[in-house]
């Protein structure tokens, strides 16, 4: 066996084919722990033990990224039901043929960038490389191929990335939201020097914060209503916390008289309610900037006026796009320390949706991110909600 890149025995893989655990999305409410088969390695991909997290919004309806259960996705060829869990990190048990063994071994801890997408010579997203605006892109555990919130998953390698050395497997299971953050901010065009406001200090908005420090922003100001997220949000570099349900509060007044009746410089709104997104408009400075970080159950309404006469400029961001590589460097190089303690709850698969769905639904004020252990014996795969 190489000590480089060690192979599985035949003892481990006859272990380790037949019968998983695995959560499946039916539809809207309807989330089973079931047992499926375990996937097997195709060529090009390296099959991987799972941690994840959970995805909360496919939980109250179909997300436009999300095949039915008559029509398949367009990407996958699956229909409902489909594996959960897009947001998450692992250990390789196993490569397929043609896989790169200068990157990838047996026993290596990993990330996922789950995006998929059609990758058609006529689509020129896809073509241009920024496979986030394909009009067909969906992701790994949203739209089939598998998933984190299962035992196993078998992912394409060019979909994976190796996780830096030092960094657990709990803290990699939020790289891929971590990504997100990263996406938008750059995205912003911020500068360095500028006074960034953050609506929602949700899991995407706390790391949006990080991200925004990391480039530079000389002030950051979080509005959110929940105590331990504002809290949190303190932890993790916030210069002033708002709460906006408080007696009297009035968020944009407060952001005129910190910035010298100026205005924020960016605004991002990773909340996604119409009051957050009125806020961004009457909070951003003049040709400033507003990022729409959020995923929207229902449509809002926008002030088409504060967009003409402060000339704003709206920027809608979705995942990513090509940006792990550059992020997991800033991870490597501790740019990103301390993100273990947005983790507030470690779960089993048995209680993904009691403990899980229903607490982050039911409990917002004490929870951000709840990591899923799909594996019985050993917590050597992270999923994340």
């Amino acid at each position: 066996m190489s000590e480089a890149h060690p192979k599985p025995t035949q003892a481990e893989t006859l272990e380790t084919s037949g019968i998983m655990r695995a959560i499946q999305y039916y539809g809207p409410g309807d989330i089973r722990l079931c047992d499926i088969p375990e996937p097997q390695v195709k060529a090009g991909q390296v099959k991987i033990k799972v941690l994840c997290g959970s995805d909360l919004h496919a939980y109250f309806s179909i997300l436009p990224v999300t095949p039915t259960t008559l029509e398949p996705h367009v990407v996958t060829g699956e229909t409902l039901p489909i594996g959960m869990g897009h947001e998450f990190s692992g250990t390789i048990t196993e490569t397929g043929p043609g896989v790169d063994t200068s990157r990838f071994h047996v026993g290596q801890k990993v990330v996922v960038e789950p995006l998929l997408s059609c990758r058609k010579s006529t689509c020129p997203s896809c073509v241009e490389g920024s496979r986030n605006t394909c009009r067909y892109t969906t992701f790994v555990g949203l739209g089939g191929g598998g998933g984190g919130l299962s035992e196993f998953t078998c992912v394409d390698q060019d979909l994976v990335h190796p996780l830096p050395a030092g960094i657990p497997l709990d803290v990699g299971a939020l790289m891929e939201p971590l990504a997100v953050a990263w996406h938008a901010v750059k995205r912003s065009n911020i500068k360095r020097g500028d006074h960034v406001l953050v609506l929602g200090a949700g899991p995407i908005g706390l790391l949006v914060l990080r991200v925004a420090r990391v480039f530079g922003a000389a002030s950051i100001a979080v509005c959110e209503p929940a105590s331990r997220r504002r809290d949190l949000a303190e932890t993790h570099g916030a210069d002033i916390v708002y709460d906006p349900t408080a007696p009297n509060a009035d968020v944009p007044a407060a952001i005129r008289k910190a910035t010298g009746d100026r205005g924020a410089d960016v605004v991002f709104d990773c909340a996604g309610t119409q009051r957050t997104l009125d806020t961004a408009f009457q909070t951003v400075r003049p040709r400033g900037n507003i990022v729409n970080v959020a995923v929207w159950e229902k449509r809002p309404t926008l002030d088409i006026d504060a967009v003409t006469y402060k000339e704003v400029n709206f920027t809608g961001v979705i995942a990513y796009d090509r940006d792990h590589p550059e992020m997991l460097r800033a991870v490597a190089e501790g740019k990103f320390k301390g993100l273990e303690n947005l983790i507030t709850r470690r779960i089993g698969l048995e209680d993904f949706v009691d403990k899980g769905i229903h607490a982050l639904i039911h409990e917002k004020d004490q929870h951000v991110k709840i990591l899923v252990h799909p594996s019985q014996n050993e917590p050597s795969s992270r999923a994340k909600l």
